[in-house]
C-alpha cells in the first residue's frame, strides 16, 4: 500500500507526505512550548520554521524531479522528509535552516548542468550560492570541487569553465568584504579563512547518534551497490548523474567527517544524496511486498529514532 502510494510523483501525494510531517512537527512544538511559558512570538517563530522546511522539501523535490534523479515517484522525497523528522530537534534553528535552503540552492544549479541550455549562467549561479554558504558555514568550502565534478561529467574542461565558477564564488564575499569594511568590522571577514576542522567524534561516540550514523551507511551502501551494479555498465545520461551523485555522497561524508562542531545537525548536508541513493535502491526492488516491507522498516526506523531518548 505505501509502494502503491509514493509509485507516482503526483501533487496530492506530496501534500499528503507533507501533511504527515506536519503531523510530526506539531508533536514537536507541543513538546517544546510544554516546557516554557507560550507567547505570540514562540508560535510565529514555529510557524517561520515550519515556512522553511516547506521551502526546503519543495526545492529538493523540484530538483530530484527535474533532473530525474530517481524514477516517476516520490520514495527521496519520502525519504528526506523522513531524515528530516528523525533529527528535527537539531535543526529546527533559523540560522541552520537558512544554511541549508542556500545548499540546496547551490545543488539545483550544479545538478541542472547536465542541460546545455545556459551553462555559463548556472556555473556562476552555483558558485555564488556557494560562495554565500561559504559565508554562512565556511567549512561547506569542501563541496567546492562538486562544481567541477559536474562540469567534467557534463561539458568541456576550459578556461571559461574553471573561471566562471571561482567568479561566482568571489562575488558574494566581495560583496561581504565591503559590507564588513563599511562597517569597521573587517575582522568578521578575516575570521571566514580561519577554517577550523577537527575529526573527532566524540558527539556520536556519547549520543544515540552513532546508531543512525550506521544504520544510514549500511542501508545507503546496499542501496549503492544494488543501483550500481546496473548502472555502470550502461552507457546513459543516468550513468553520469549516478557518479556526480556518489561524489556528492562523498564530499557531504568529508564535510561531516571534519566539521569541528559535531552536534547531529550537520548529518542534514547528506540527506540529499543519501535519500537519493536509497530511493534507486528501492526502486530496484521488484516485489511489492519486498518493496512495502523496505519501506515501513525505513519508516519505523525513522520513528524509533526520534522518539528514542
Amino acid at each position: 500500500m505505501l509502494a502503491n502510494f509514493l509509485n507516482k510523483s503526483k501533487p496530492i501525494n506530496f501534500i499528503g507526505i507533507t501533511i504527515l510531517f506536519f503531523l510530526g512537527y506539531l508533536f514537536f512544538v507541543f513538546k517544546e512550548i510544554s516546557k516554557q511559558t507560550i507567547t505570540i512570538e514562540i508560535l510565529l517563530s514555529y510557524c517561520i520554521i515550519f515556512g522553511f522546511f516547506l521551502i526546503l522539501f519543495f526545492i529538493f523535490n523540484f530538483i530530484v524531479v527535474k533532473n530525474s534523479l530517481t524514477l516517476d515517484n516520490l520514495f527521496a522525497f519520502f525519504f528526506f522528509t523522513l531524515f528530516t523528522f528523525a533529527i528535527l530537534p537539531k535543526i529546527t534553528n533559523n540560522s541552520i535552516l537558512i544554511i541549508l535552503l542556500v545548499h540546496l540552492l547551490a545543488l539545483r544549479k550544479i545538478y541542472s548542468l547536465r542541460s546545455p541550455q545556459s551553462v555559463l549562467e548556472k556555473l556562476f549561479d552555483a558558485g555564488f550560492w556557494l560562495g554565500v554558504l561559504f559565508i554562512l558555514q565556511p567549512q561547506t568550502l569542501i563541496f567546492i570541487p562538486l562544481i567541477y565534478s559536474a562540469i567534467y561529467l557534463y561539458h568541456r574542461i576550459n578556461i571559461h569553465s574553471l573561471l566562471i565558477p571561482f567568479i561566482g564564488w568571489i562575488t558574494p564575499l566581495i560583496l561581504y568584504f565591503t559590507y564588513t569594511l563599511w562597517l569597521g568590522q573587517i575582522e568578521s571577514f578575516s575570521h571566514l579563512f580561519e577554517l577550523n576542522f577537527n575529526s573527532s567524534f566524540a558527539f556520536y561516540s556519547t549520543t544515540k547518534f552513532i546508531f543512525l550514523v550506521i544504520y544510514l551507511a549500511c542501508i545507503t551502501v546496499l542501496s549503492f551497490v544494488i543501483k550500481t551494479k546496473k548502472t555502470i555498465g550502461i552507457n546513459n545520461s543516468f550513468r553520469k548523474k549516478w557518479i556526480l551523485i556518489t561524489a556528492h555522497l562523498m564530499l557531504s561524508l568529508l564535510y561531516i567527517i571534519l566539521i569541528s562542531d559535531k552536534n547531529g545537525a550537520e548529518l542534514m548536508f547528506s540527506a540529499f544524496p543519501v535519500t537519493v541513493i536509497l530511493a534507486n535502491g528501492v526502486e530496484m526492488i521488484a516485489s511489492k511486498k519486498a518493496k512495502n516491507m523496505a519501506l515501513l522498516f525505513i519508516l519505523v526506523s525513522a520513528l524509533c529514532f526520534y522518539f528514542t531518548p
